[in-house]
């Protein structure tokens, strides 16, 4: 069965950085885009990030522009998002994303991001 398995959250301060990792199994990963999603408290779930098959195109949220950069390593089965410069407002809880056959979300568990000093 399709398995997305976030790592790499956790707590810190303004201005730091973090490497969120989802490892995928369960279906052919150099096939398929991935994205980044985050949902804050009270808010809804937003893209964060995302990246096409062959790791080649990007795309960004705009508060997220020139501070994280998605990649996939496509051997490991895995795709990264690594945050900069981490803001109070990037606190969320971070899912890793794929659609398959067209419409079908697959979710990972989550990975809690928390920044505060």
């Amino acid at each position: 069965q399709v398995q997305l398995v976030e790592s790499g959250g956790g707590l810190v301060q303004p201005g730091g950085s973090l490497r969120l990792s989802c490892a995928a199994s369960g279906f052919i990963f150099s096939r398929v885009a991935m994205s980044w999603y985050r949902q804050a408290p009270g808010k809804e779930r937003e893209l964060v990030a995302g990246i096409n098959s062959a790791g080649v195109n990007t795309n960004y949220e705009d508060s997220v522009k020139g501070r994280f950069t998605i990649s996939r390593d496509n051997a490991k089965n895995t795709v990264y998002l690594q945050m900069n410069s981490l803001k109070p407002s990037d606190t969320a809880v971070y899912f890793c994303n794929t659609k398959l056959l067209g419409s079908i979300n697959f979710w990972g568990q989550g990975t809690q991001v928390t920044v505060s000093s």
